[in-house]
């Protein structure tokens, strides 16, 4: 099963490392657009009041949930047991039986429908697993950008799963996305309103899409409210004052964005493309050296980078890249084996076998299901075989 929450995002720009970075100022005369008026005041609601947003309970358990869950979980089993028989009643083949598609459902309407995206299913596992009393949370993974080899764009993934917290400091993580799931990955718990801001946030992205300015305004600002410090709420605001003619405001939304995390990545780019739309090349000028700068310490970024080198037969530069990806980012097996193959076209077979035995070494402990270590031994016979008469 290939389920995906995620908001799938072209942009012209890297990811950014951790270091200081010029403040951020007004230059479209947005310094008096305060997050207040951006809210409560926009001009997208032409004056009139915005329309109602329900305050969905994403966590509501029906009575069909109940029944339901009282046919494969019940008080007396143990916790993992109890998680086992969970997951096989909502993912076993033959009986739920869930169906991915694009929209974003609260955990009765995911079961109800048995249709959602990946944050939907998300719903409706924590409402489940805590129905069933186990100790279940959302938690953010920073599933890493991906560069086209033209190394223009990249491929920005937000994705929420499931963590749960058993007895004896035991842990569990449930990924209804689990083709893309990497241990290795930076997450986070967070709290249920930060949640609530990501579903808000889904929720207006679509109206947004569908062209209906008013809705996806009362989303966002419903996400915002939840989780003031969500910057991808923030930015899309900023989006959407754009697309509707207002770049001031869609500029003030930015800022606001970057003052809730000051390495936003789409929040930067968007700045800096909305600053070359309205002809301040300095300022765009700045956002790019900014880019430039940066977007080579990323070791995702070098791994495309020595790709597209390799294909060119830039066989040492190439190396270059993947060594200073390797040196940030030391488990990833697809980083050793072109490393390997990279040797191999410059003429070094020991090296080359050196780098793939590497590579099939930390695919094997690896608890990413996509880094199968085989693949990598399979290259490695084929290399040892290399020059043999």
């Amino acid at each position: 099963m290939y389920l995906t929450a995620r908001i799938l995002t072209f942009v012209a720009v890297a990811l950014l490392a951790a270091c200081a970075v010029p403040a951020e100022r007004s230059s479209l005369g947005s310094a008096d657009i305060t997050a207040a008026l951006l809210l409560d005041a926009s001009p997208l609601a032409a004056g009139a009041a915005l329309p109602e947003v329900t305050r969905e309970d994403l966590l509501t358990v029906t009575p069909e949930m109940s029944a339901f869950l009282d046919g494969y979980t019940s008080p007396e089993q143990k916790e993992g047991f109890r998680l086992k028989r969970l997951l096989y009643a909502i993912m076993g083949e033959g009986t739920f039986e869930l169906v991915y598609d694009d929209i974003t459902r609260t955990a009765a309407e995911t079961f109800r429908d048995q249709r959602g995206n990946c944050l939907s299913f998300t719903n409706m596992f924590v409402a489940m697993a805590r129905h069933v009393g186990l100790d279940a949370s959302y938690q953010e993974v920073e599933v890493p950008a991906e560069w086209s080899l033209s190394g223009q764009a990249f491929l920005l993934s937000q994705h929420v799963n499931v963590f749960l917290q058993l007895s004896h400091d035991e842990t569990r993580i449930v990924d209804f996305n689990i083709l893309d799931f990497n241990t290795a990955y930076g997450r986070r718990v967070i709290a249920d309103e930060r949640a609530r801001a990501h579903y808000y946030n889904n929720i207006g992205v679509e109206h947004m899409l569908n062209g209906d300015t008013a809705l996806a305004l009362a989303n966002f600002r419903e996400g915002i409210r939840e989780d003031p410090t969500f910057a991808p709420a923030w930015t899309n605001l900023g989006i959407l004052h754009r697309r509707e003619g207002y770049p001031a405001h869609a500029e003030a939304a930015y800022l606001q964005a970057l003052e809730a995390d000051r390495f936003n990545l789409v929040a930067l780019s968007n700045l800096g493309s909305l600053y070359e739309h309205e002809g301040m090349e300095e300022r765009a000028a700045e956002y790019r050296a900014r880019v430039a700068t940066h977007r080579n310490k990323n070791p995702y970024f070098r791994f495309y980078t020595a790709s597209e080198a390799f294909v060119s037969g830039d066989y040492q530069a190439a190396i270059g890249h993947l060594k200073y990806a390797i040196r940030k980012r030391d488990d990833e097996p697809r980083f050793y084996s072109l490393l390997s193959l990279s040797y191999l076209m410059s003429g070094d077979q020991a090296a080359a076998r050196r780098w793939m035995e590497k590579a099939e070494a930390v695919a094997g402990q690896s608890a990413d299901p996509a880094a199968d270590p085989q693949k990598y031994h399979h290259k490695l016979e084929w290399l040892m075989s290399q020059g043999r008469d």
